[in-house]
């Protein structure tokens, strides 16, 4: 699969030239869509099914800064799949030096769309076989 890239814009960044750190979240969520639409498991299948993924928890380390018009990579990876809850890591990298800038990881859970945690093994097992398969794959290898 193909590492995702990011362009850095001049809005990103904050009055000290650094992006704003909320925009590595943005980030995270942009380089999941691309891994699961990748996957052949986008959202936009999954929630014309009536299920939601939402973001239970966040995590991201800052490392180095990134600045206006540099090149960044997000590696993506589905760190763990569990029917109700799912995993995902990721590598902020600059494009150009290899440098780490930051890591993070996202939380997930299953949703119907009035709210219920739904195994995703029972509802859809055709994409539970699929999304178990992808625990432990990467972008960019």
């Amino acid at each position: 699969m193909k590492v995702y890239q990011h362009k850095v814009q001049y809005y990103e960044t904050d009055q000290m030239g650094f992006v704003h750190h909320s925009n590595y979240i943005r980030w995270f969520e942009e380089a999941r869509d691309d891994f699961f639409n990748q996957t052949d498991a986008p959202y936009k299948v999954t929630e014309s099914k009536g299920i939601l993924s939402p973001v239970i928890s966040v995590n991201c380390k800052y490392i180095k800064s990134c600045y206006y018009g540099e090149l960044i990579n997000i590696y993506v990876t589905l760190v763990k799949y569990g029917n109700v809850k799912f995993t995902v890591g990721y590598k902020v990298v600059g494009a150009e030096n290899g440098e780490l800038k930051a890591e993070g990881e996202t939380e997930h859970c299953f949703l119907s769309t009035d709210g219920k945690v739904i195994s995703m093994k029972r509802v859809w097992p055709e994409m539970h076989e699929k999304l178990s398969l992808l625990q432990g794959i990467s972008t960019g290898e």
